[in-house]
């Protein structure tokens, strides 16, 4: 199954990858993040890692398969079972080509994509970035489904030319199926699934509001998860998809029930975390660096911190710049540092023993809001920035902490 599409909640001050970072280009730490599983390389510069899980799911392919072609080629022997792992990597290599054309699509579009992760039911394109238009929306999910389409058509033209129940057939068979059933799968109209993507643009189109597209979207994919956790043993149990009848009692009738539960529940959870990420795309603009920022003070590197703490207090501000000579700030005194000294050590400890230099990237315009703010604080990751005006005059701190609150509040509330 594939759930290209946005992923993760952006972290300010996390030093993650943010929204609008680009791609991967192998550094250390940016992507190699922790429960990626194996790294497997980095076409187009975007990380493809391997999950544990797809391990379990080889080993599955391989047992079902083989015992299949058992069935219809019993002169192999064990050597069956070789035949389908390489079926089960094929398969997989398919569904890793349909998530890097959802891949080149986004970087067409200029949209980060953090990794792609080969899992349990498929692959998944962490796209971190939302499409600026339906149309380009539609593209980008409507272009997994049809490389899937357009493989099955390249195992298709080849089977013309070999015999029927041999090895060669039976692979190219295999394959032809199992990518006719990744694209129409994808194509049902829920999210989190391709064609639930391109339902949220069409009714984004029609309304204007991508949020509208992803509420119907949402609900359609939680529709077809209750269908598929309801309908899938009903259509297994009863011979519609070409098993034939069984019974009910048996444990192919309790497979299936299992099978169905872990898809639906998949369906269920992605279309509830677009939701929730829909929501805070909606509510991002809300984040602005003028409203979150605490006034400051300037002191010198030289003054008690009691000193400092005084006239903070008298002006009303909650926080402290360390400046030079002339006036020009050097560094932000660290809030953790100010409340781990004890109040009667604070008039022989100075300012400048608790605060952090200042670098290029811990300055932050006044203006920055939504995507942009949080983009600039990954860029830098730290527990305070200096705000400035564009004239380059301090408008105070901005703490992590009151922009991780905010974002929190803005999860919270309900979209409009």
């Amino acid at each position: 199954m594939d759930e290209s599409g946005n992923s993760g909640r952006p972290q300010p001050g996390a030093g993650g990858k943010a929204p609008g970072d680009g791609p991967d280009k192998g550094t250390p730490g940016r992507g190699e993040e922790p429960g990626g599983g194996i790294l497997m390389g980095r076409p187009f510069g975007v990380p493809v890692y391997v999950a544990p899980s797809w391990f379990v799911v080889a080993a599955l392919i391989t047992w079902v398969f083989g015992g299949q072609l058992d069935r219809v080629l019993p002169e192999l022997g064990a050597a069956r079972y070789l035949v389908a792992l390489f079926f089960a990597i094929a398969f997989y290599a398919s569904v890793l080509v349909h998530e890097l054309a959802h891949t080149v699509v986004a970087l067409r579009y200029k949209l980060p994509v953090r990794r792609i992760q080969l899992q349990f039911f498929g692959g998944v394109s962490e796209i971190e970035k939302e499409s600026e238009t339906p149309g380009r929306e539609f593209v980008l999910a409507f272009v997994g489904p049809l490389l899937s389409l357009v493989l099955a058509g390249v195992f298709y033209v080849p089977m013309k030319f070999v015999e029927a129940g041999t090895v060669p057939g039976v692979l190219l068979g295999g394959l032809m199926i199992s990518n006719l059933i990744v694209a129409a799968f994808n194509l049902l109209p829920g999210l989190p699934l391709d064609g639930g993507r391109m339902l949220r643009a069409v009714v984004w189109k029609i309304t204007g509001r991508p949020m509208s597209g992803t509420v119907a979207a949402a609900w359609v994919g939680r529709a077809l998860a209750v269908i598929t956790l309801i309908g899938l043993p009903l259509l297994t149990h009863t011979g519609a998809l070409g098993a034939g009848d069984r019974d009910i009692s048996g444990m192919d009738t309790v497979t299936d029930a299992l099978l169905a539960a872990i898809l639906a529940a998949i369906i269920w959870t992605g279309a509830g975390n677009s939701l929730r990420m829909a929501r805070l795309r909606e509510h991002l603009p809300d984040l602005q660096a003028r409203t979150l920022t605490r006034r400051a003070v300037p002191v010198e590197a030289d003054t008690p911190l009691s000193e400092a703490l005084r006239r903070a207090n008298e002006a009303g501000a909650r926080a402290l710049v360390v400046v030079d000579a002339t006036g020009e700030p050097t560094a932000v005194v660290r809030e953790t540092a100010i409340v781990a000294v004890p109040e009667h050590r604070r008039p022989w400890v100075a300012v400048s023993g608790l605060a952090q230099d200042l670098t290029d990237g811990m300055k932050v315009s006044a203006e920055l809001a939504g995507e942009a703010l949080l983009d600039r604080l990954k860029a830098s990751p730290a527990t305070e920035y200096l705000v400035v005006e564009d004239t380059g005059e301090i408008y105070g701190v901005l703490s992590t902490a009151d922009v991780e609150r905010a974002f929190v509040a803005a999860m919270a509330r309900p979209a409009a």
